[in-house]
């Protein structure tokens, strides 16, 4: 890590996007947005995540924001004893650099202190010169006793040790979730239709299951979007992912766990007066539908298009909500239509009336992880879990 890397970060923190940041510090976008990401990979946590079209801080983030600003703030104060024109660059000065400075400020000798961190005196020396240079400053005199620290120097150290001390902080951090995290086996999952519903049930079989019988290793269990799903496993922020679609992406290996009918689900009048003329219906009542980031908003658009022309579809009326109890109160107590799983509704308290669409639509649930041999074995023992939950 270096202190221009950390003043990017900084900048990114304190104007609330990559662009801002890189109008301030006069730097191309690109360059920001490589700071951020050797930044995130150093403390081993994101930093940011992307909504819509804004960056927005993390909750881990919130919790490092006071040691990057004070990180900052200190390396503001290093540029100033050693003499830096305000306004400057911050230059690319590396922790390493700074941390050998102090050795050798404290052993006062280039030779020992290489011997101690098993270097060769010549490599060291030119660190130290580059560091020179990079500071625009004098740090060592050298003197029949070995080496001494210049004023400038000697008012860096204390400057440098808490900066160092920061970082420490911010990698200790990162240490421990790392600790945690090579032991702990992570799962999205697409969000549940409801406490009843087969994927929570499965998911319930599953941490049950799980936890009975690899005590040692906690599961992670975290629910999104099948597009998120997918963006975080290719980041590998999940081990695998249950998604509602039937596809297995083509970096992934993966296997089907359960396929469930599609039903048009609403208000029994509507239903049973529409005389066989669907079209008149969709165009009737408003039909609730989830994100278009969801695997079962794609099965209804696909309903919808097999279903409908052109002039059709342009008289219906879609309502998204990315809430599927929310869905089905629009449908059982507000006169919505909506595409559901026939089992989302198999337990609700006066279902609504619905009509099954046929084998062409179904909700399909896919548990997809990386290719491996590790990430299949586990793939596989979390879907015999999964379905020896649905059984019971």
């Amino acid at each position: 890590m270096d202190l221009a890397t950390i003043a990017l970060v900084e900048a990114v923190l304190d104007e609330g996007g990559i662009r801002r940041a890189a109008v301030v510090s006069k730097r191309a976008p690109s360059s920001v947005s490589a700071a951020v990401k050797r930044f995130e990979q150093a403390i081993s946590m994101p930093l940011f995540r992307r909504e819509e079209t804004a960056l927005v801080l993390t909750l881990e983030a919130r919790a490092r924001a006071n040691d990057i600003r004070d990180a900052m703030a200190r390396i503001a104060a290093i540029l100033k004893v050693a003499d830096r024109q305000e306004g400057e660059p911050v230059p690319p000065v590396g922790l390493v650099a700074l941390d050998r400075f102090i050795r050798i400020a404290r052993s006062g000798s280039i030779r020992a202190t290489a011997k101690a961190l098993g270097l060769g005196q010549p490599q060291l020396t030119r660190q130290m010169a580059d560091l020179e240079r990079h500071l625009g400053c004098r740090l060592f005199e050298r003197s029949h006793g070995g080496i001494l620290c210049t004023a400038t120097g000697q008012g860096l150290i204390p400057l440098v040790e808490e900066l160092l001390d920061i970082w420490a902080r911010l990698t200790h951090a990162s240490a421990d979730r790392f600790r945690r995290d090579v032991a702990t086996w992570r799962l999205g999952a697409v969000m549940p239709l409801g406490p009843e519903s087969e994927i929570a049930r499965m998911l319930a079989a599953l941490t049950a299951n799980w936890h009975r019988t690899r005590p040692r290793q906690p599961l992670f269990i975290s629910s999104t979007t099948a597009d998120e799903l997918l963006a975080g496993l290719k980041a590998r922020r999940f081990d695998a992912a249950l998604l509602d679609v039937a596809e297995i992406p083509t970096d992934c290996d993966g296997r089907l766990v359960s396929e469930t009918p599609l039903v048009l689900a609403g208000p029994a009048a509507a239903l049973s007066d529409m005389g066989g003329d669907l079209p008149r219906l969709l165009a009737t009542c408003p039909i609730a539908v989830p994100s278009v980031r969801s695997g079962l908003r794609r099965e209804a658009a696909r309903f919808l298009d097999d279903t409908l022309d052109e002039a059709e579809r342009r008289r219906i009326t879609l309502v998204e909500v990315d809430s599927i109890p929310v869905i089905i109160n629009l449908v059982g107590q507000h006169g919505y239509l909506s595409v559901l799983p026939e089992s989302s509704l198999a337990r609700v308290h006066r279902p609504p009336a619905m009509i099954r669409l046929g084998p062409a639509y179904r909700q399909s649930l896919t548990l997809v992880w990386p290719r491996g041999a590790i990430a299949g074995e586990v793939g596989e023992l979390m879907i015999s879990m999964m379905r020896a939950g649905a059984r019971q």
